[in-house]
């Protein structure tokens, strides 16, 4: 369009009062655009992430941030942690849900207790029903209880399970020993992250079924050391 015809179009809509609204118009519909129409509404997602933290990497980021709270107490006292449950954090394919019920329903605490086993924090268990939980569709019985199977799913490697001395691996070969052990999930599936040069977590994208899926978007966040620390379980 030439400059002469773009300008006369604007007196005109400037003249009947209509550049405007025009511009808001155009601004509101790339606003609407760019949300997620779906975006907090319970159970409207896409699927989910299992994130599995390895314990001993975040107690020892505790102890030298000084942190003794309970949590840190429960998780990092005498018994030997290895991957516990971080939390099943349902996705968009672009993004992800939180805090979908303002106030949330009230986690009964023997729901709370019944899942020390896999996430050993009283603290982590109400937070991560709060911010992932109520996106879930779920009850709060019904979600911990979906929890449980998607870690059932996952078998950890062996290697892990009771490490004795700090081990120094790369990312692809954490991700690569997943693999072998659990039948039907691929490197597209799994995404390891890290904290400075310990491994934070293994995070496994499954369905709403709880079967792998590929999810490029956490993949994408993966960490990208050439090689990190496992520092060995409490007590090995």
């Amino acid at each position: 369009m030439s400059g002469f015809r773009l300008g006369w179009i604007r007196r005109i809509l400037a003249a009947t009062g209509l550049l405007g609204a025009a511009v808001i118009g155009i601004g509101a519909a790339g606003t609407a655009s760019a949300q997620d129409r779906r975006q907090n509404a319970p159970g409207e997602f896409d699927f989910y992430v299992l994130s599995l933290s390895w314990s001993p990497s975040f107690c020892e980021e505790a102890a030298e941030r000084g942190h003794s709270g309970r949590s840190q107490q429960a998780q990092c006292g005498g018994r030997p942690f290895s991957f516990v449950v971080h939390g099943l954090w349902p996705q968009y394919e672009h993004g992800f849900p939180n805090y979908c019920e303002r106030p949330a329903p009230r986690l009964d605490r023997n729901i709370m207790t019944s899942m020390l086993d896999l996430m050993p924090a009283p603290g982590l268990i109400f937070n991560e029903w709060d911010k992932h939980g109520t996106c879930s569709g779920l009850s709060p019985r019904a979600y911990f209880e979906t929890v449980r199977k998607a870690r059932a799913a996952v078998k950890i490697p062996p290697e892990f399970i009771e490490l004795s001395d700090p081990k120094t691996i790369s990312p692809a070969d954490i991700e690569d020993a997943f693999v072998r052990v659990n039948p039907g999930l691929s490197n597209a599936a799994v995404a390891v992250t890290c904290n400075r040069s310990r491994l934070s977590e293994v995070r496994i994208c499954m369905s709403k079924d709880l079967q792998f899926r590929a999810c490029d978007e956490i993949d994408r966040r993966a960490c990208r050391r050439d090689q990190v620390l496992m520092p060995p379980v409490r007590g090995g």
